[in-house]
């Protein structure tokens, strides 16, 4: 029998079991991890994120993410957020500023006076190929958006990757969106080879969006910080949103504050909150 630290955290409702993987060893197993993360008979959490050492020399830390099913992804913005106020309150680190190696590259998220954390997302990705997104012939590389087929459907969407894949869809009212239809298909949809996190964007004002997102490998979140900074990218590219101010998006789980311009890295601000602490023998 073995026995495992772990801390239960949410970044706006987006839930995480998070472990130290530095002070204690444990190897991620899928079946292992998709039975805690049932919410009926495991511990419950869309995600696991595990803190381990770092591998590259002046890196604080590394951390990996792990969907409910157990499949591993790249990036995670809530959970970043947890990760910060996780290595912090775990005394692993003193710094205010850390920089951390994750799947998708190298992130310096900061937890600010205030308790709220920001966390540098780095530069979104447009390329066909780094989203992974297929093309139809005739359609641009990189374009703003394209036109998905659904069945006998049809969606415009914007595609970015934000070190996860992305494609983001403009609705006039979120509570009405396609949210359960549109995310489902999508994941296994011949257009997008490693799945993709779908986006529902209604535009309240150049500042002001509000967003429902459903996760590959998890579906429909609370709150999604990846998906968050690819809808307000999305926006600024299409001319709906204000480049280079911070845009306030409402989640089912509460608030972010997003910004970016043309060229730029995307910042994220928002909280993070540890729930409970516990240990569990396997």
């Amino acid at each position: 029998m073995t026995s495992l630290k772990f801390s239960k955290m949410h970044g706006l409702g987006n839930d995480f079991m998070v472990i130290d993987g530095i002070s204690q060893t444990f190897t991620p197993n899928n079946q292992q991890i998709a039975q805690w993360a049932d919410r009926n008979f495991g511990i419950g959490f869309d995600q696991l994120l595990l803190v381990e050492r770092a591998q590259t020399d002046g890196v604080d830390f590394r951390y990996r993410i792990f969907n409910a099913d157990g499949s591993e992804v790249q990036q995670c913005g809530n959970g970043a957020r947890c990760f910060v106020k996780f290595v912090s309150e775990q005394g692993l680190t003193d710094k205010q500023e850390i920089v951390v190696e994750t799947a998708s590259g190298i992130i310096k998220p900061r937890l600010n006076d205030d308790g709220l954390i920001t966390v540098n997302m780095g530069k979104p990705r447009f390329a066909a190929a780094d989203v992974p997104f297929v093309l139809r012939s005739g359609e641009t590389d990189g374009a703003v958006s394209y036109i998905v087929m659904n069945g006998i459907d049809s969606a415009e969407m914007s595609m970015v990757s934000m070190g996860n894949p992305h494609a983001v869809m403009l609705v006039t009212d979120v509570e009405t969106a396609p949210v359960a239809d549109w995310g489902e298909a999508l994941q296994y949809h011949e257009r997008f080879p490693e799945r993709v996190n779908v986006g529902f964007m209604q535009i309240v004002d150049k500042n002001h969006i509000k967003l429902r997102v459903f996760e590959r490998g998890t579906g429909e979140t609370l709150a999604c910080g990846t998906g968050a900074c690819a809808a307000v990218v999305s926006g600024v590219r299409l001319g709906v949103l204000a480049a280079g101010e911070e845009v306030r998006v409402d989640l089912r789980g509460g608030e972010l504050r997003i910004s970016w311009q043309e060229g730029e890295d995307v910042l994220m601000t928002g909280a993070a909150t540890t729930v409970f602490t516990g240990e569990v023998v396997f």
